[in-house]
């Protein structure tokens, strides 16, 4: 928006102002909500139309009109100001209490669902002002080793798309600062009453129709290599991208379906299901929250770290 030479007399509180009056649409508004006067914010706003060659704001009887040209650049202002009270957000002393900084976190759905509820409630009461978001994980299809697996969730940590990955792996590459949250394994849901539940063996579990979770549609998964290496396979009637939806359609179906235990203790009986051990051995998962280790100098991150593993012990182990 600005170039070099135009750098050396930007004022920042003119970008405010910009905001201001774009959202208001009004003078006087704008001036009540920056708490000046409004003979302060026309003079601010003849400074910003010099040094961005367009009128700006068109008067009307009801205030103020945005320009093509204003209304251009109100989203690239907007990203600005937000990266700058990022930076300062972080740069001040961090107070749980009183920050108002929103922090993003990476997790497959059986994942986040297990320690968000307890997140939740201690934020409330420690850290009221204090916002989350939540983006699902899946790993990427055909891949087995973890650090493959989980790649796009390492990138997103090191373009600072999201804070905090919970991916379930204890391979994490060694540019990553890594805690070990808990651990899981896997059982079998299956609605009250299925047949399964009263002979959960392996004969009968490969007889049955299976519901799977693959964001992609990939039907193969790490319960197929098990059954693989007995030289076994099973029939994917129906794949869904998340387990609470694979929750909801085990509860009207036959299908039986493999979920994180936690995950099964916590929503399975919401949804008419009982859960049974798995008929063969499958793979447990350590639960590591991941960031990159410079970012590990933020205060508020490191808090959030241990936010996360409270939540997770509050929830006790699988089964409890």
């Amino acid at each position: 928006m600005l170039n070099e030479t135009d750098l050396s007399r930007a004022d920042l509180n003119l970008l405010v102002l910009f905001e201001a009056v774009i959202e208001e649409g009004h003078v006087g508004r704008a001036a009540d909500r920056l708490n000046i006067s409004p003979s302060a914010v026309s003079h601010g706003l003849q400074r910003l139309r010099r040094m961005l060659n367009d009128p700006l704001f068109v008067r009307t009887p009801r205030g103020v009109v945005a320009t093509a040209r204003a209304m251009e650049l109100s989203a690239p202002v907007a990203e600005i100001l937000a990266q700058v009270r990022s930076v300062i957000s972080t740069a001040e002393p961090f107070d749980p209490a009183r920050s108002s900084r929103r922090f993003t976190l990476g997790a497959p759905d059986g994942v986040s669902a297990v320690f968000l509820s307890a997140l939740l409630a201690e934020l409330e009461k420690s850290a009221p002002g204090i916002d989350i978001s939540i983006c699902q994980l899946l790993p990427e299809q055909g891949e087995s080793a973890p650090a493959r697996a989980w790649r796009n969730a390492f990138t997103d940590l090191e373009a600072r798309a999201m804070d905090i990955a919970v991916v379930p792996s204890g391979d994490i590459p060694a540019r990553f600062h890594s805690l070990t949250l808990y651990e899981e394994d896997f059982v079998i849901a299956m609605r009250a009453g299925h047949a399964f539940a009263q002979e959960p063996t392996l004969e009968s579990y490969i007889g049955m129709r299976h519901l799977v979770v693959s964001l992609g549609g990939d039907p193969h998964g790490f319960v197929d290599i098990a059954l693989e290496q007995r030289g076994l396979n099973r029939r994917m009637a129906l794949t869904v991208p998340n387990f609470m939806f694979a929750l909801a359609i085990a509860g009207e179906s036959d299908m039986l379906v493999a979920v994180p235990r936690r995950f099964a203790t916590l929503y399975a009986p919401r949804f008419g299901l009982v859960t049974v051990d798995a008929p063969l051995p499958l793979p447990r998962f350590r639960l590591s929250a991941v960031a990159p280790r410079a970012a590990m100098l933020d205060a508020g991150l490191s808090w959030l770290f241990g936010m996360l593993l409270s939540a997770c012990e509050v929830q006790g182990p699988a089964g409890s």
